[in-house]
């Protein structure tokens, strides 16, 4: 298997505060990540070096079988698709969900004087229309739910077949319904052989797709408390230390649940 990504003795400081604490880990290009940890644990800033926003302040990150710090960024951001909050900000609300999709090519967030043809466009309504938002093609941007704006964004971030793929959080703020959409297509998509690594940060187990296969699990002070297999991670047992609630953690059909016992 290729290493995806080889984090080794990974720590992160800021203003004094460990933030990141010895991280040893790896992702395969097979894997299928979930890292879930209490606020304040460091799972956006884990997705933030992977994003090439940030470096460690100790340790080697490699991503692709090149390490961070020794690499032209440039060269390695079309090989990594990454959707957050920040995403959605940055387009501008007036631009076609299309566009928005399209622009991936280029790595703008609008367009502009970039040159797209025919076969351009095609492969846009295509992945739009695997993620459920092809009918949106013509909206704008600003005018989509929530949940559409993931999907397009996940669309976009897709658009130029990347080795890794980067998820913070995609189904915070979205209603029951349109949750439960996103899961059932980020299950199809993590299920495919095709489709890329994948490491998704939430904090709620109900929101992890079936399909994925290995959890991460980080505490309060950025240190792992289990990572592995997601069977063998998402447990009860787990996730009580870990947020300090006796809880019960239940799967039917692949996905799971958690309550307080």
């Amino acid at each position: 298997m290729v290493k995806v990504i080889k984090c080794s003795d990974v720590n992160y400081v800021r203003a004094g505060r460990t933030i990141i604490s010895n991280l040893n880990w790896e992702v395969d290009s097979s894997d299928r990540w979930i890292i879930i940890g209490p606020n304040g644990a460091g799972k956006s800033t884990i997705l933030k070096m992977l994003a090439l926003l940030d470096y460690p302040s100790s340790g080697t990150v490699e991503l692709l079988g090149k390490r961070l710090g020794r690499v032209d960024i440039n060269e390695l951001r079309p090989s990594i698709g990454v959707v957050t909050s920040e995403s959605a900000r940055r387009i501008p609300a007036g631009e076609k969900a299309l566009n928005v999709v399209m622009t991936a090519a280029y790595g703008v967030s609008g367009r502009w004087n970039e040159y797209y043809d025919e076969l351009d466009e095609k492969r846009a309504l295509r992945v739009m229309s695997e993620w459920g938002v092809d009918s949106l093609a013509e909206r704008s941007f600003g005018t989509l739910s929530d949940g559409e704006k993931k999907r397009t964004l996940i669309a976009r971030a897709v658009m130029t077949d990347p080795e890794l793929l980067l998820l913070d959080e995609p189904a915070a703020s979205i209603d029951l319904g349109g949750r439960e959409e996103l899961v059932k297509t980020l299950s199809g998509f993590a299920s495919s052989p095709f489709s890329p690594a994948m490491v998704m940060v939430t904090h709620h187990v109900e929101e992890i797709p079936p399909g994925f296969t290995h959890a991460l699990l980080l505490n309060k002070d950025g240190s792992v408390l289990a990572q592995g297999s997601i069977n063998e991670v998402v447990t009860g047992e787990n996730l009580s230390n870990l947020f300090g609630v006796r809880l019960g953690v239940h799967q039917l059909n692949g996905r799971f649940s958690a309550s307080a016992i």
